[in-house]
């Protein structure tokens, strides 16, 4: 995991993406953001899991889904299974010490 502060996401409402190895996050005090860095983590794993390129198909297939089915972004971003695990357990720090092989599939609605 390599956390690279990225200028070029000044102007999004993105605080932090996981592309792996790397985590690109908005602001240098967010390297401290035990939180915002544990959510990035459990994208870690799941890109792990799924041998990266697997994890993005099936990442942006499930957006499309929920994007066609909410008519919303937002909404469609959130009920993204990966994201449901991340969200749900980011306050966890120790979550990944228990988190099982392929948790969130626990999340698919």
């Amino acid at each position: 995991m390599i956390i690279v502060c990225q200028k070029l996401l000044k102007n999004t409402k993105i605080n932090g993406i996981t592309l792996y190895p790397f985590i690109f996050i908005k602001n240098p005090e967010d390297k401290k953001n035990r939180v915002l860095i544990n959510h990035e983590k459990i994208h870690i794993r799941q890109q792990l899991e799924l041998l990266i390129v697997f994890f993005y198909i099936l990442y942006v297939a499930e957006y499309y889904y929920h994007f066609f089915r909410l008519k919303n972004a937002h909404a469609a971003y959130h009920a993204i299974s990966f994201e449901r695990e991340a969200y749900s357990m980011e306050h966890d720090l120790n979550y990944l010490k228990k988190r099982k092989f392929w948790a969130f599939r626990k999340y698919f609605n």
